[in-house]
């Protein structure tokens, strides 16, 4: 995830091992097999890549960052534990294991998006429109940490997304199309930007067709249209990505907690 100052990925690129440094700028990346050149159509950087790549670079970026200030020798282990509990849909396990982490060393909150992701799925929704509040806060270029935010307030007790728009965070530019199409989708809800989001779902590159109906389910649910939304995330669910290369991306395990919690499977 593109959710570090220049000076803290500086930071972390001297401290990490090199695949992880490379894509936090201390090296080249180079393209895997689900990762092809581009020069018309980047996603990160040159590369069109599936959306995650440096999302999942970082899943323990909260524990080095932290740890810069005040060292946590079991934060990693935190982190880890917290996100295998929410794949494998023990969501308050997650939770209390995210809060131990805070407990322990409360710098940590704002880079722990994971926690924000497991208290939506746990109807949590005006604590984790604060947790995502207060990851915007540290990086405000992050697309999805607005998106979630916008998802928790218009699922809180009579909330609507229509509404929810009127405190969406400010956030920069998306350089991936298919988040700059969703949150196109989410800030407007016109039909047209509907439209785009379902033509990248049907005929964008392999990564992007699941996070096109992966967002047209969520937005789907904000608007509280369940058949829609259960359409969309069973197609995001049997994508090649969410089958084949992406199997281990956090959103693709989200998408699957999702199914289960939702009784679509």
């Amino acid at each position: 995830r593109d959710f570090m100052s220049p000076i803290s990925l500086s930071i972390l690129a001297a401290l990490l091992p090199p695949p992880v440094s490379a894509a936090l700028g201390g090296g080249a990346v180079r393209p895997g097999p689900s990762c092809k050149s581009s020069t018309t159509q980047p996603s990160r950087g040159n590369l069109r890549c599936p959306p995650t790549l440096r999302r999942r670079a970082l899943l323990t970026t909260p524990l080095v960052l932290a740890s810069a200030v005040a060292p946590q020798p079991a934060s990693a282990s935190l982190v880890r534990d917290g996100m295998a509990a929410f794949a494998a849909n023990r969501v308050g396990e997650s939770i209390a294991l995210y809060d131990k982490m805070i407990e322990a060393n409360p710098a940590s909150k704002p880079y722990l998006w994971q926690r924000g992701l497991s208290l939506y799925y746990a109807d949590r929704f005006a604590d984790g429109a604060d947790q995502f509040a207060a990851d915007v806060a540290v990086n405000p270029n992050d697309t999805e940490e607005q998106i979630w935010h916008l998802l928790c307030l218009a699922r809180q007790q009579g909330g609507s997304l229509e509404a929810a728009r009127k405190s969406a965070l400010k956030v920069g530019t998306d350089r991936r199309p298919v988040m700059r199409a969703v949150q196109q989708l989410f800030l407007s809800g016109g039909e047209a930007e509907e439209r785009e989001l379902a033509a990248i779902a049907r005929d964008g590159d392999v990564g992007s067709r699941f996070y096109a109906a992966l967002y047209l389910s969520l937005y789907h649910e904000s608007l509280g249209d369940q058949a829609a939304a259960e359409a969309r995330m069973r197609e995001a669910v049997d994508t090649d990505y969410a089958r084949g290369g992406g199997r281990s991306d956090p959103m693709v395990e989200l998408a699957r907690v999702a199914m289960q919690r939702r009784g679509w499977q």
